[in-house]
């Protein structure tokens, strides 16, 4: 059983090493008559492989990529609020992260849907490192507080 315990960083060399699952969404996009429109599967492809670039080639300080699975299929849903099709790409990271902390950027996501620890078995936080866990948190949170005002102009 590994135990981390730290005072300067929620971690240790060896890290975190978890799996993060992103389900990204697509909505299809009317044409004019019947040509020009997106098929919902094809705008969540789309999209997941925009993000998984990102996740390639943009370096993120405390993190490291070391897996990407794409192979779950793209899903369907009927939204009752819009009463239209919505698709649902998925997208699994294997992820090692230097510090707890490093981790909040993924699940503070609006496509994120599950996590999965695999490494350690259990980690010991000092009140320090609870404190700022919750101020991350607390700082995601105002982010995407602010972009989801700026994507629907609420302010």
């Amino acid at each position: 059983m590994s135990i981390i315990q730290s005072g300067d960083g929620i971690g240790d060399r060896n890290g975190i090493l978890v799996k993060v699952r992103l389900d990204f969404k697509g909505t299809g996009k009317t044409g004019r008559f019947f040509f020009g429109g997106k098929n919902v599967d094809k705008a969540a492809e789309e999209y997941r492989e925009q993000q998984l670039a990102v996740f390639r080639n943009v370096p993120m300080q405390g993190i490291h990529i070391i897996d990407i699975d794409v192979s779950t299929e793209v899903y369907t849903v009927f939204d009752d609020i819009t009463n239209t099709e919505v698709a649902y790409a998925p997208l699994v990271l294997t992820i090692k992260a230097d510090s707890l902390e490093n981790i909040i950027r993924f699940i503070a996501r609006e496509d994120f849907r599950k996590i999965e620890v695999l490494d350690p078995a259990s980690i010991s936080l000092s009140h320090s490192d609870i404190e700022r866990i919750l101020f991350r948190i607390y700082e995601e949170m105002k982010d995407f507080r602010l972009w989801l005002e700026r994507k629907y102009n609420l302010k």
